[in-house]
């Protein structure tokens, strides 16, 4: 300001006037200020001056798992949109389904005074943010619960959605359907293996742990659980992949295959229409989840008091051809 006001031939209080929007000072001499200040390369530290002031800090913290899954860009996508709309930003980082790293960047949005909390959970222990949803920072788990606090929570219908991908393929006549889950330490891979372990008795063709391979994450591992299932001496005519990642691995991995099982993917993921046969996924909306939990925290923010909400999200089956494949 000292920088500032000497420049511009004024007092540092005219100074403080102008970069404060204050009335008083004459718009000649305003546009001096502001032109000192241009040409020195300042710029005004909203963050310290909220800070001072005791208000809002204009941020909100969003942790997930990976921002460069498409998934997971659509639902930052819809939360910068509500938070826009509200006047605040986004401050973004990934887990990578890490509990530590998940913790320390809580943490540090935590530390940075956002004004909410968005979060992806890695882990199951959430009670370091107990101190901080005492002091007052809204907190709201999205795709995921919460491990050790209540808070609110935007699901999707994990179990319906398996449930319904079993049942179609099922309609084809296939009674070996197989499952690619994630790690069953995380919440939606082990809900989705419960969906299909339920799928599979509503369909009356019973659960065999042989179909199932809970895990595998990049190609190398996809690759090699689809050819332990080929070698298998009753090998499944289908199968149930659970996430868009792990479809997207399957597929490079049948790709030429003389024959294929039929495939239903959950999620939905780009370019599935055009893909030959087109993919049916169980596909669900991650613009909508962003967008309730936004809605929830920015509820909150505005002073809602009520107990903790746990919202559930609708799926549904889009048939495309790789779901639609009878068994032979």
């Amino acid at each position: 300001m000292n920088d500032v006001a000497r420049l511009a031939g004024v007092s540092i209080k005219t100074v403080s006037r102008v970069v404060n929007d204050e009335a008083g000072v004459h718009p000649a001499t305003a546009e001096r200020v502001l032109a000192a200040i241009d040409q020195l390369g300042f710029r005004r530290n909203l963050s310290a001056r909220n800070l001072r002031r005791g208000s809002s800090t204009g941020t909100i913290g969003l942790v997930l798992e990976d921002v460069g899954n498409p998934f997971y860009s659509g639902v930052t996508r819809a939360v910068e949109e509500i938070a826009r709309l509200r006047g605040r930003q986004v401050i973004t980082g990934s887990s990578d389904e890490d509990p530590a790293r998940e913790r320390e960047l809580a943490l540090e949005f935590c530390s940075r005074r956002v004004d909410g909390l968005l979060v992806v959970p890695a882990g199951l222990q959430h009670g370091y943010l107990v101190p901080e949803m005492r002091a007052g920072t809204p907190v709201v788990f999205l795709d995921r619960p919460a491990g050790d606090v209540v808070v609110d929570t935007v699901l999707v219908d994990n179990v319906g959605g398996t449930v319904e991908a079993v049942a179609h393929l099922a309609s084809f006549g296939h009674r070996r359907i197989a499952f690619l889950g994630d790690s069953p330490d995380i919440f939606t891979a082990n809900e989705r293996l419960r969906g299909y372990r339920e799928g599979c008795a509503r369909a009356g063709i019973g659960y065999h742990e042989a179909l199932v391979v809970m895990g595998p994450h990049d190609e190398a591992s996809v690759r090699a659980a689809l050819a332990g299932l080929r070698d298998l001496a009753d090998p499944p005519t289908a199968v149930v992949t659970g996430n868009n990642r792990i479809t997207v691995h399957a597929l490079r991995a049948l790709a030429g295959a003389p024959a294929r099982p039929a495939l239903v993917g959950f999620d939905d993921f780009e370019l599935a229409d055009l893909l030959s046969p087109p993919v049916s996924v169980i596909a669900h909306d991650a613009s909508a989840l962003g967008k309730a939990a936004a809605d929830l925290l920015f509820a909150r923010l505005d002073g809602d008091g009520s107990p903790p909400r746990r919202v559930v999200l609708p799926v549904r089956l889009v048939a495309r051809g790789s779901g639609e494949v009878p068994a032979s």
